[in-house]
C-alpha cells in the first residue's frame, strides 16, 4: 500500500474532516495527529525526524492510504519524494482565521505537552521538534501567521504544480475528487474537529 495523498497543510486547516473525508475516498486510513495518540512509538519517530534522523517513510506510512495535519505536514517533501505518484494537497485558510483557531486549541496543546514533559519525554520532543520547524514564537500572532504564510508559500513555489491542490475547506469534495479521478460523493462533505470539539477532546484526555 502507497500513499495516494500527501497533505501539506498546517493543523486548523480542516485536516481532521480531510481525514474523515479521504477515509471515504479512498476506502483506507489518513495518518492524522489522532494516530500518535494511538501508537505509542510514533512520538518517537516524529521526534527522531526533527532532529533529522527521519524513518523509512514507506515501511512508517505502511497500512495508510494519505497523510494529513502535523507533524506529517512537516516532512510533506520528503513524504512526496517516498510517493512520488502521490496527491500534495495544500489545505489552506485566511491567516487570521487560522491564527485564531490556532491559537485556541494547538498552540495550548503544545505549551502544555512542554510543561508536564520531562526533557526526555518523547512528546516534550516532538513538541520542540514542531516549535522549532514551524515557530518558537507561537503566542506571537504576527511571527505565527509568517510563519504560516511562509509555510504555504514554500510549498507552492516547490511541489511540483501537476501533483499540487490547494484546497480549503469550504471546497468541499469536488477539488478533491477530481484530483484523485474518483466520483464525488452524494453525502456533504465532513465538517468536524470545530475548536469546542478540539477543547473537549483535549480535556477529556488530560
Amino acid at each position: 500500500m502507497a500513499l495516494q495523498v500527501v497533505g501539506a497543510g498546517l493543523g486548523r486547516t480542516g485536516t481532521l474532516s480531510l481525514k474523515v473525508a479521504l477515509e471515504r475516498l479512498l476506502s483506507g486510513r489518513c495518518y492524522h495527529m489522532l494516530e500518535v495518540f494511538d501508537r505509542s512509538d510514533d512520538a518517537t519517530v516524529w521526534a527522531d525526524a526533527f532532529a533529522g534522523d527521519g524513518p523509512d517513510w514507506p515501511a512508517f506510512m505502511d497500512g495508510f492510504d494519505a497523510s494529513v495535519d502535523w507533524p506529517a505536514a512537516a516532512f510533506w517533501e520528503p513524504l512526496a519524494a517516498a510517493f512520488p505518484d502521490a496527491l500534495i494537497l495544500l489545505s489552506e485558510r485566511d491567516p487570521d482565521a487560522w491564527w485564531r483557531s490556532a491559537s485556541a486549541t494547538i498552540f495550548p496543546a503544545l505549551a502544555d505537552a512542554l510543561a508536564v514533559g520531562s526533557d526526555d519525554s518523547e512528546w516534550a520532543r516532538m513538541a520542540r521538534g514542531m516549535m522549532a520547524a514551524f515557530t518558537p514564537d507561537l503566542g506571537d500572532a504576527d511571527a505565527a501567521k509568517a510563519a504560516y504564510v511562509a509555510h504555504n508559500e514554500r510549498v507552492r513555489a516547490t511541489a511540483p504544480p501537476e501533483r499540487l491542490l490547494e484546497w480549503s475547506p469550504g471546497d468541499g469534495w469536488a477539488p478533491i475528487c477530481a484530483a484523485l479521478g474518483l466520483a464525488v460523493p452524494d453525502d456533504r462533505f465532513p465538517h468536524v474537529n470545530t475548536t469546542d470539539e478540539f477543547n473537549a477532546r483535549s480535556a477529556d484526555a488530560s
